[in-house]
């Protein structure tokens, strides 16, 4: 487990258009924020406004404009064995095991074949998929594809897990079960955990703290802490007080590029 701090990051993109002219895209300017040890917190806003590209320069796929990110003190210049990510494509080997995909990340760190196996099968275990360990990802659930990508995540024991809207592409009865095991996993192990999603009622179901993204270019618009007692009642009276707040606070986003040509 680690601290995750994101230190007045900014990002902008340019294209040419039509007359070949640059014109650039401002995604979010000057963001700043803390996820502390242990802590759960969820990134939510408006299709398009950052959310992505902001956790695609925490895991150091992507190249800040300007600003700094900070794993436990150490700045990120790009991936690392300190940062596990889990995407909402599965993103599994098909010609390995289950087991085979959860052990793959901890050939990295340099452990014998023996104690790879072991923190795979243990990771496995986590994540509900024990007797499933050799079966390959054509013959596994969407979610239970997702389990094996949370479970490989963790196995490499990171300082912090990234989760960029982890159960976008499943079905609503399945979304509702992995984010009530995501919820007692991170119970077990109280991983640092940021979470991208477009979900309100997820960020709140599964978070400390959510962040509302905002504007173009972004900003975090309003940081809420969640009050609430685990595991979370989503027809509780207080559950909904914050749900209705951050729809309110999302707003909706200016998508046009700034006129600046070079």
């Amino acid at each position: 487990m680690g601290e995750l701090r994101v230190d007045r990051l900014s990002k902008t993109y340019a294209r040419r258009d039509g007359w070949n002219r640059t014109r650039y895209l401002r995604v979010f300017d000057n963001i700043s924020f803390t996820v502390k040890d242990g802590e759960f917190v969820s990134i939510i806003g408006s299709s398009g406004c950052g959310k992505s590209t902001l956790l695609s320069i925490v895991a150091g796929l992507v190249e800040p404009t300007s600003g700094a990110v900070y794993v436990d003190g150490n700045q990120v210049t790009g991936p690392g064995l300190d940062r596990g990510i889990v995407f909402q494509e599965f993103a599994l080997f098909p010609w390995l095991t289950v087991k085979g995909n959860v052990a793959f990340g901890l050939n990295s760190k340099g452990l014998p074949k023996q104690e790879q196996l072991r923190l795979a099968g243990k990771y496995v275990d986590l994540v509900g998929l024990s007797g499933f360990e050799d079966y390959h990802p054509h013959r596994l659930s969407g979610g239970m594809r997702q389990r094996v990508g949370l479970a490989r995540a963790l196995a490499i024991e990171p300082s912090a897990l990234l989760m960029d809207e982890p159960f976008g592409a499943l079905d609503a009865q399945t979304r509702e079960s992995m984010q009530k095991g995501l919820s007692e996993i991170w119970n077990t192990t109280r991983n640092t955990i940021l979470f991208i999603t477009h979900d309100i009622r997820e960020a709140i179901y599964l978070s400390d703290r959510v962040l509302v993204m905002s504007g173009r270019p972004a900003n975090i618009s309003l940081e809420l802490t969640i009050d609430l007692p685990r595991p979370r009642n989503r027809h509780q009276a207080l559950f909904q007080e914050y749900e209705a707040r951050l729809e309110a606070a999302i707003g909706h986003p200016n998508d046009s590029f700034d006129n600046k040509a070079c």
